[in-house]
């Protein structure tokens, strides 16, 4: 079967409750191999058998329910965190449209708030009292990361790495999995899509950008705790490396690094 918005709740349905042997095609290598202008469910049925006869599905590693219940969870906050932004420009919108400019608070802060209540203004109203109904489940959803963390053993070692929080740590753990499905570091680097492209042809080989495959999350969530761990530790092999690359490409932000933002403005980004 192809993953897809519905295949978890099949796929544990056919494995655990009437114990068939499932595989989970990956679409995204699948419509490489078999891609045609004809297509319909029949035809994409006979397609990834014939795949599957032959040796050549990709198949999508599927972790177990533990891992898919932190994954769930961990995911759940990134939803909920992302509504919240979204509600935060709404607000920052309409003061912008207005003309109107609270600069003597850091943004959102009792203060900040309390101003724009003043305001009288029903939409930015209604918005405050969303983003307390969301600050309430966030901080609800964090406490249970934070008591998972604590318990587990792998997100123990993890959290000895400066930059990684119970929150990062947490997402890591449910997005990798069994870490032994990986041959070696760099498949487990290109599930995170952090590897450069390639292209080799007449003795020329030319690495690109990264290719930004696999888990997003993943990847999103190594970067911002790359960002953390440089502002903690700025003497580790990690900061240094990023330094030198900084000074000779000339685009990267250096100023992080001389002049990191203050705690607040990196844990916002966190967020």
């Amino acid at each position: 079967m192809e993953s897809s918005c519905v295949w978890y709740n099949i796929y544990e349905y056919l494995s655990e409750e009437r114990q068939l042997d499932v595989s989970l095609s990956n679409p995204f290598k699948t419509r490489a191999i078999a891609s045609a202008k004809i297509k319909t469910d029949k035809l994409d049925a006979v397609k990834l058998a014939d795949l599957l006869r032959g040796g050549y599905i990709a198949k999508c590693y599927v972790p177990n329910r533990k891992i898919m219940g932190l994954r769930q969870l961990v995911r759940h906050r990134i939803v909920l965190v992302r509504m919240r932004t979204k509600l935060k420009n709404k607000i920052h919108g309409i003061t912008l449209m207005q003309g109107i400019r609270i600069t003597d608070t850091s943004a959102f802060s009792n203060n900040y708030v309390q101003k724009l209540k003043q305001l009288n203004d029903y939409r930015i109203d209604a918005y405050i009292r969303l983003i307390d109904s969301l600050d309430s489940e966030i901080k609800k959803v964090s406490k249970e990361i934070q008591s998972l963390a604590e318990n587990e053993g792998v997100t123990k070692l993890l959290l000895t790495i400066p930059g990684i929080g119970y929150y990062s740590a947490l997402l890591i753990l449910s997005e990798i999995g069994d870490i032994n499905i990986f041959p070696d570091s760099y498949h487990l680097c290109s599930y995170a899509g952090l590897v450069p492209t390639t292209h080799s042809s007449g003795g020329i080989t030319y690495h690109g950008a990264i290719t930004k495959t696999g888990s997003k999350h993943l990847r999103w969530i190594m970067v911002e705790c790359v960002y953390t761990h440089m502002r903690i530790s700025k003497n580790s092999n990690i900061t240094r490396f990023y330094t030198r690359l900084a000074k000779r490409k000339g685009k990267l932000p250096i100023y992080l690094i001389q002049n990191p933002p203050p705690p607040c403005i990196m844990q916002l980004s966190l967020n």
